[in-house]
């Protein structure tokens, strides 16, 4: 394997992949990724950083805190997952991706040990970073938990902060049936004597926050409880306000109030400063199409209410979904004067477009039913009138298909 395309074919066929696989790829516990970054001299050892879990928003989080960190002149690493269209999205440096030649030099040197001792793709990539970061010399890593927390191969970390945005009720068969327990998994996060940022919590979280964090010895930081002074944000959606509170709450503990004051522009230039795309993006304006990954209840319950806001004559929906969500909550939200236009996405764990056509049509939904995420689109694109809305998402995959 040589080429950029090869090496990233074969992280993504041969290895693991939660994404397309689902539970059977989830791969708990950190003794593999701590021998590996081992080898690797432990490069996460060589720069400060920022350790950002949750349910929903720890994406938006971690770029605000990336973008806001850049405006202070400061070398920022920012590793993320999933990525929407290609594979380097995962791994950035002041928003510019990480260098194919890097990935392929990389893959080459330690494919051996990762057939050896049986990494999952998410191992290698965290390894990958941390070794990147290093490498780029990095004044801080802002790295997003890619599921759960405490068993995340991202949790070898001693971090300046931690972050948990929010709890809810998603990845259920691997985190926990309730939100105490899937807190008691994000809250995994927290070191001894480490602050921890709470974006949000509710009755069943805070005692369990509250419980570990004292555990550890760590001061809690309420981003609920946090005055903010106003700023502008060019991430569209309200649910970015949350966000936005949890992440000013994490950089004023950074940088100190003072100079947070003087770098505040960067919550302005977050997609500009990271790359960051498929959070309530705007596709077109006539008519209006927003594009978005939210793909779990809590979130869902957030983008519908913000839809009732928008002028529209007709709203439709481009929806497709991935095994293992509450899918029958999520459409009994759904208001049944849109229409609907559904597929599943290109993946092994895509839902399947014709189970979803029956649920919505049990919950007294109209939906067509198309044999891909692109001509659900084009149908949707057709039958909308200028002054009408067109929402994309149900997965980060639907978004990614149609960004491509």
């Amino acid at each position: 394997m040589k080429s950029y395309a090869e090496i990233t074919q074969w992280l993504f066929s041969q290895l693991p992949v939660y994404q397309n696989q689902g539970a059977t790829a989830y791969k708990p516990g950190l003794n593999k990724i701590i021998n590996f970054v081992a080898s690797l001299g432990n490069p996460h050892h060589n720069y400060p950083s920022i350790h950002i879990a949750g349910t929903n928003g720890k994406g938006s989080t971690a770029h605000m805190i990336a973008s806001v960190l850049q405006e202070s002149g400061s070398k920022i690493g920012l590793y993320t997952s999933p990525h929407l269209l290609d594979f380097s999205e995962r791994i950035r440096i002041d928003g510019q991706t990480i260098e194919e030649e890097f990935v392929i030099a990389f893959v080459q040197k330690h494919q051996g040990y990762f057939l050896d001792e049986g990494l999952s793709f998410f191992e290698i990539t965290v390894g990958m970073a941390f070794a990147y970061f290093a490498q780029q010399r990095v004044d801080y890593a802002v790295i997003e938990v890619g599921l759960g927390g405490r068993l995340d191969a991202t949790n070898i970390i001693t971090p300046i902060l931690s972050v948990i945005t929010n709890i809810g009720l998603d990845h259920t068969q691997l985190l926990g049936q309730t939100h105490a327990a899937i807190a008691v998994e994000k809250a995994g996060i927290i070191k001894s004597g480490i602050p921890v940022v709470i974006g949000e919590w509710r009755e069943e979280t805070r005692p369990v926050f509250e419980r570990i964090a004292e555990q550890k010895n760590a001061p809690i930081l309420l981003a609920e409880k946090q005055e903010i002074p106003e700023f502008s944000l060019d991430l569209h959606g309200q649910y970015q306000i949350k966000n936005a509170q949890t992440a000013y709450t994490a950089l004023e503990f950074i940088l100190g109030k003072t100079a947070l004051l003087g770098v505040l522009d960067g919550f302005r230039k977050v997609y500009l400063n990271t790359g960051l795309r498929g959070r309530w993006e705007i596709l077109a304006n006539s008519p209006l199409t927003i594009a978005d990954v939210t793909h779990n209840l809590e979130g869902f319950i957030e983008v519908l209410a913000q839809l009732k806001y928008f002028p529209k004559k007709q709203l439709h929906f481009v929806l497709g979904f991935v095994e293992g969500k509450t899918i029958d909550e999520i459409v009994a939200l759904l208001p049944r004067t849109a229409k609907y236009y559904v597929s599943s996405p290109q993946i092994a764990r895509g839902f399947s477009t014709e189970k979803l056509a029956v649920i919505m049509k049990k919950k007294g939904l109209k939906a067509q039913s198309f044999t891909s995420v692109g001509e659900a689109y084009l149908v949707a694109q057709k039958a909308a009138d200028k002054t009408d809305l067109i929402y994309i998402g149900g997965s980060a995959f639907v978004v990614s298909e149609i960004i491509a």
